[in-house]
């Protein structure tokens, strides 16, 4: 009898035995894991706490300034376009060809020249015809005054009948008749009257029009602009075209600024200010306020108040159009006691936010918090504090504030001395 032997059994039985092996070590390995991920996590959180502690133990760094006494300036800031005092569009009210231009653009005009002149053919033939027209109502009311003066004659030698035959002749009618006839005489004289003063103010208006076919300068000044040439058409319209813009004298100017609604409170009338332009930057002009508008402007929701400053321009570097940062000086203290904004925001740190955020919320940084006490002022509108340090540690000195710069703000009243240092920030010193 045979024995068969089969040589797979042993590998099998090796193979079972091995993964039974693994899946075992593979469920402890998942729990050791998990216990190591927490035994981790509660270090980290043990670390965390344990610097935020230490943290809490650093003494503060105070950043301080002096209080001093100086001069306060407060100034408003606005920016504006440089005007003439007085600009004219110069314009045709006719229409018609224009026959010659007698100034250009930076010509100096005088008030009353002829500055253009259109083609007058036209505008003499019409004063022709007015003449015409006239001469034939002046004719026609000599007419009607012989007539007139005939119609009486007639009325009164049928008066004087009447008279000397005792009222026998002429009869009733013809005397009717005759008053009828001085009546219409007198009508057609007043009618001729008439129409001797229509023809006479239709050839005034031609005169008239003939005049202004010559184009004057209504001022004298500078010529800013020319917009028409010889040969063109002028249509006069409801709008009348302009030919010409023409400038006052520019040895004085406007600056025309918007002031923000913040700032207009401010501002008041006769206040001094300088300005810069982009053409001459290293240099500043002076400039004197002259009117604060009442209305306002609103532009992509900014609401402004456009102030007029005069401006004195001598030596002609100035010129209409250009774009101007003025300085308006609104208030000068002297001798005030100064402190620095930043004084006045600071306000000490507070005990850890960890202790009222929690366990979970100590692991994650939270903004600062503002102390409980600047809130309560602020809530109740109490007066202004800045802190100094006495024994290391911080001193609220409450004060009362004025005017600022934006960069230190005047002190009125209050416990503050000159020369006292006022902290402006603070940080944990590193060990």
């Amino acid at each position: 009898m045979t024995k068969t032997t089969n040589s797979n059994a042993p590998r099998a039985g090796a193979l079972a035995a091995l993964i039974g092996t693994e899946r075992k070590s593979g469920g402890r390995g998942r729990i050791a894991r998990g216990f190591l991920s927490i035994a981790l996590l509660a270090g980290a959180t043990a670390g965390v706490l344990a610097f935020r502690s230490r943290g809490a133990d650093v003494p503060l760094a105070f950043q301080t300034e002096k209080a001093a006494r100086g001069t306060l300036n407060v100034n408003v800031s606005a920016t504006g376009n440089l005007q003439p005092t007085n600009k004219v569009d110069l314009g045709s009210e006719l229409s018609g060809l224009v026959e010659s231009v007698l100034v250009d653009e930076n010509d100096r005009v005088a008030a009353g020249q002829v500055v253009a002149r259109l083609d007058v053919s036209r505008l003499r033939d019409a004063i022709t015809r007015s003449q015409a027209s006239l001469a034939s109502a002046e004719a026609r009311q000599r007419q009607a005054e012989a007539t007139l003066a005939e119609s009486t004659a007639n009325l009164s030698r049928l008066h004087e009948v009447s008279k000397l035959s005792g009222g026998k002749v002429p009869s009733k009618a013809e005397l009717e008749t005759g008053e009828a006839t001085l009546l219409r005489s007198q009508a057609e004289v007043a009618s001729a009257k008439s129409t001797v003063n229509e023809s006479k103010a239709a050839l005034n208006s031609d005169e008239i029009n003939l005049s202004k076919a010559s184009i004057r300068s209504p001022i004298a000044g500078i010529v800013l602009a020319r917009k028409v040439e010889p040969g063109q058409t002028v249509a006069a319209s409801l709008q009348v075209a302009t030919l010409f813009t023409i400038a006052e004298d520019l040895r004085e100017m406007e600056l025309e600024v918007a002031v923000d609604e913040a700032d207009v409170g401010k501002v008041r009338d006769g206040q001094r200010a300088t300005f810069t332009v982009d053409a001459y930057p290293n240099r500043r002009y002076t400039a004197e306020v002259t009117r604060v508008a009442f209305g306002s402007t609103t532009t992509n929701n900014v609401v402004t108040y456009t102030t007029t400053l005069k401006v004195k321009n001598e030596d002609l570097s100035l010129r209409p159009g250009m774009t101007a940062t003025a300085e308006i000086a609104c208030l000068r203290r002297e001798n005030a006691l100064l402190v620095p904004n930043a004084a006045l925001r600071f306000t000490p740190p507070t005990a850890s936010a960890s202790q009222s955020r929690g366990f979970a919320g100590g692991l994650i940084p939270g903004p600062p918090r503002e102390d409980a006490d600047a809130r309560q002022r602020r809530a109740k509108n109490e007066p202004q504090q800045v802190w100094v340090v006495r024994d290391g540690r911080p001193v609220a000195i409450p004060i009362v504030t004025g005017e600022t710069d934006g960069r230190v703000t005047e002190v009125t009243s209050g416990g503050l001395k000159d020369g006292a240092s006022v902290i402006t920030d603070a940080a944990r010193s590193a060990k």
